[in-house]
């Protein structure tokens, strides 16, 4: 099969070229370098043949949102996948299927509510982004394409991603919950969250996909797992002013909850390698 990746240099999409090369899959990656996707259409042979199609490229989202951030981070998403679906509409042979990367963002603050695929979209400035964003991609249905919006949660691997920024005070025995902790978590290991992108590619399925693992946690619960896998105190939260203080608005990440269940995913027979927290922090740490 050939897949082209968008996005390959990244967290995920180094680990999901390196599963689809493994699987003697023909793999197309565009990098930040190959693709400006604020700028146009990716390269004119980037898409030729393709039986599938990746999309995980975008400005990142852990930064603070300052005006300009929020531009880039909405251009990259809406512009980008714009452009891909225009590219991909000028195609003799199209790709039967695309998976689109979105985010459980789509859901914004919701408390001790249970989230599914069936969930309305919630409110703020990641959830707009993240409905106008799988509405581009859905454009492509129109073109005979499958698509598959992926809504990924905090996924956790090491070297990179969400944890990466979470050890060092740990590490320094200054770690502690985030606000009251009362927050939910829906996280995945970046391994299942691979396999699951490959499933989608294969499987019949379509729509919001909840890139997340069967069993959220409360910020308190992870707090505490992870400083046992790493055998240190959780003795210092952060509090919410704090956070506020030092990120803006994009402290809502940390500090909002969203309690996700993947009902999609596992109704299509995916099986989770890393459905518990504990056992996943074991094996990345």
């Amino acid at each position: 099969m050939n897949v082209t990746v968008t996005g390959a240099s990244g967290f995920i999409g180094r680990r999901l070229v390196a599963a689809l090369t493994k699987d003697a899959h023909t793999v197309r990656a565009l990098r930040r370098a190959d693709w400006d996707t604020l700028a146009g259409e990716p390269p004119p042979d980037a898409l030729e043949n393709a039986d599938a199609v990746v999309h995980l490229a975008g400005e990142p989202v852990a930064q603070r949102w300052t005006a300009e951030a929020k531009r880039k981070i909405a251009a990259s998403r809406l512009e980008g996948t714009r452009n891909l679906v225009t590219a991909l509409s000028t195609l003799s042979r199209r790709p039967a299927v695309l998976v689109c990367a979105s985010a459980i963002g789509i859901y914004g603050n919701r408390g001790d509510e249970v989230l599914t695929e069936a969930s309305s979209a919630g409110t703020g400035f990641l959830a707009d982004v993240c409905r106008d964003w799988e509405k581009q991609a859905s454009l492509a249905e129109a073109l005979g394409i499958r698509v598959v919006n992926l809504r990924t949660g905090i996924v956790l691997g090491a070297d990179g991603g969400a944890l990466a920024k979470m050890l060092p005070p740990f590490k320094a025995f200054v770690g502690g919950r985030l606000g009251s902790g009362k927050q939910w978590m829906s996280w995945i290991h970046v391994d299942d969250l691979v396999a699951l992108i490959i499933h989608a590619i294969r499987k019949p399925v379509s729509g919001a996909v909840n890139g997340t693992a069967p069993n959220p946690v409360t910020n308190t619960a992870f707090t505490r797992e992870l400083a046992g896998a790493l055998g240190r105190p959780a003795l210092f939260p952060a509090p919410a002013f704090a956070l506020k203080l030092m990120l803006g608005e994009m402290s809502e990440i940390l500090l909002g909850s969203q309690r996700v269940l993947p009902k999609a995913a596992e109704g299509t027979g995916f099986r989770f390698a890393f459905p518990e927290l504990a056992p996943a922090l074991r094996n990345i740490l």
